[in-house]
């Protein structure tokens, strides 16, 4: 029987947004403007297009859901600071596409001071950016600045009759993804239940596995209760690697047979209203973990373990990036696969062969989300909102020199964690991690 759907929590408000906006141009000097686009349709063959995504940024000031829509940010503009330019109303093609909201329904629906329809657009964008001496723009979009470039050239050729083009552009990245970094109430408890819907995947595909499935059925698995709990379906493309292909960091082709005796790692996340989730768990494909492969999951359960734990403001995930690697040097040394002392194998970073990823990234509207990591040259400390992974692992080749019974083990264990004002917050307890709790749910089954 199927289970009930979750309660959704409640979507990002439109105050919310609007505060979002505010504060973005609180920070811009006088006269300037933010040009900000969104994402268009991606052909994926023919006359068929890839599911629409929102540009995460674009989102994020707007919470409005359609292609091809332009925001302006116009401080002190007394006709509304919010200016959103989006697709035509066009009854004919909404028989196709479905209804447009038009310019009338972003701001009923979205809350932005004013909106026109994209026919207007060539219009108005001139006379909208004329005065502001300084464009905030994605400096890194090709599309944005051939957009700004233009507007330029136009109020350039007008200038004879007052126009004023903008004197410079400015990247509005830093600025934008530092308020991303820090996730509001709203967001944490999106974040939370895409992190529950991911759990649920997780622990529906451990029940389901067997010999003689193959990764697909589990990935299917998953992504069923993904869609189910009203996800919008994962979050990144979905890893399933049985035996040594869990060695593969990035392996999605995920059309093996599962084969007893072998781990399974899962690396998935539901995606809730353009939120991530992110959990990857290791678990034996029959369900029941041989000496080996139990000796190596315990380590590096060990290391993760420790590592959530450390979490709190102030700490940086540099600290706790050498904490891992610490546990997992000692762990390899204790089962034979690295030799010496721990410092001697940090310090010449042989335990890269077997570890080679960082720790720790942020998590929010992307799976490896926005944020810098250093302030003014340093590591930042750890803060209240953020949220970020935990996911150390240990990857054994299948080299003549490793023992037999560890050759092409991959082992991953990953949690997403919010900080908190006292600590942290694991939003991915809901599947176990243990090896007991594993083989009794996999019992279970």
């Amino acid at each position: 029987m199927l289970p009930d759907p979750l309660p959704r929590p409640a979507a990002i408000s439109n105050d919310e947004y609007r505060t979002r906006r505010a504060s973005l141009m609180a920070q811009l000097p006088a006269d300037s403007a933010v040009l900000l686009m969104g994402a268009s349709l991606v052909t994926r063959s023919r006359d068929s297009d890839y599911p629409f995504r929102q540009n995460s940024d674009f989102h994020y000031l707007t919470g409005f859901p359609e292609p091809d829509a332009l925001l302006l940010l116009l401080p002190g503009r007394s006709d509304g600071e919010s200016v959103l330019f989006c697709q035509d109303r066009d009854p004919t093609l909404e028989a196709w596409t479905g209804i447009r909201l038009g310019a009338e329904g972003a701001v009923r629906e979205h809350g932005v001071d004013q909106a026109f329809e994209n026919a207007e657009r060539d219009d108005l964008l001139a006379a909208l950016l004329d005065g502001r001496t300084t464009l905030y723009l994605m400096l890194a979009d090709p599309e944005a600045m051939a957009l700004a470039d233009e507007v330029r050239g136009q109020l350039a050729a007008r200038a004879r009759q007052g126009a004023r083009p903008a004197d410079a552009f400015a990247d509005l990245a830093p600025l934008l993804h530092e308020a991303r970094l820090i996730k509001s109430q709203g967001e944490l408890a999106l974040m939370r239940h895409a992190a529950e819907i991911s759990a649920r995947g997780h622990v529906r595909a451990m029940r389901a596995s067997r010999p003689g499935l193959a990764e697909y059925h589990l990935q299917a698995e998953l992504e069923h209760e993904f869609r189910w709990q009203g996800a919008s379906g994962p979050a990144y493309a979905t890893i399933v690697g049985g035996g040594a292909s869990a060695c593969v960091l990035h392996y999605i082709e995920n059309n093996q047979p599962l084969r007893d005796g072998e781990l399974v790692l899962i690396d998935a996340g539901a995606e809730l209203d353009l939120y991530a989730g992110d959990i990857t768990r290791t678990f034996p494909v029959g369900g029941r973990f041989s000496e080996a492969q139990r000796a190596l999951y315990e380590v590096v359960l060990e290391a993760q373990e420790r590592a959530v734990v450390a979490i709190q403001p102030g700490v940086t995930l540099i600290e706790i990036h050498e904490g891992v690697v610490h546990d997992l040097t000692a762990g390899l040394i204790r089962l034979g696969l690295l030799q010496g002392e721990v410092s001697a194998r940090i310090e010449d970073a042989s335990f890269k062969r077997f570890y080679l990823h960082s720790t720790s990234h942020w998590l929010g509207l992307d799976v490896h989300d926005v944020g810098a990591y250093r302030q003014g040259g340093s590591p930042r400390p750890l803060a209240p909102g953020m949220v970020l992974t935990v996911e150390p692992g240990l990857y054994i080749p299948a080299d003549d020199d490793i023992p037999a019974e560890f050759r092409g083990i991959g082992i991953r264990i990953e949690d997403d964690v919010a900080v908190t004002d006292s600590g942290h917050e694991v939003l991915t307890a809901g599947v176990p991690k243990g090896v007991r709790e594993i083989e009794a749910l996999m019992v279970k089954k």
